[in-house]
């Protein structure tokens, strides 16, 4: 009986336990500083923007290496924002340029 509660219990708290998903945002809808201070409250964000081939792409952005798989740091790149076509911000790449041969 006293399994049944446990595992009863277990349940109920997984199912209160808040997801772990990931927000994600149109960069072009903030400036460049509240993008980047959007990065750094959440930690890591997926945002979008049009590439140069006018087509919408994803990324996933973070705030430290902390964020990234083993094998991958954060490196800065650049977004489009409401007020900058060059807003720096950081996204995982790979440690070292053996992943592509």
């Amino acid at each position: 009986m006293k399994k049944i509660v446990l595992l009863g219990l277990l349940a109920v708290s997984a199912m209160t336990t808040p997801a772990l998903a990931i927000n994600r945002y149109n960069s072009m809808s903030y400036t460049c500083s509240q993008a980047r201070a959007l990065v750094g409250r959440e930690r890591a964000v997926i945002l979008r923007y049009t590439g140069r081939n006018n087509l919408p792409i994803y990324d996933r952005f973070v705030s430290d290496s902390a964020l990234c798989d083993t094998g991958f740091y954060a490196d800065r790149t650049y977004i489009p924002t409401k007020d900058s076509n060059s807003c720096p911000v950081s996204n995982c790449v790979p440690s070292s340029d053996d992943d592509d041969r």
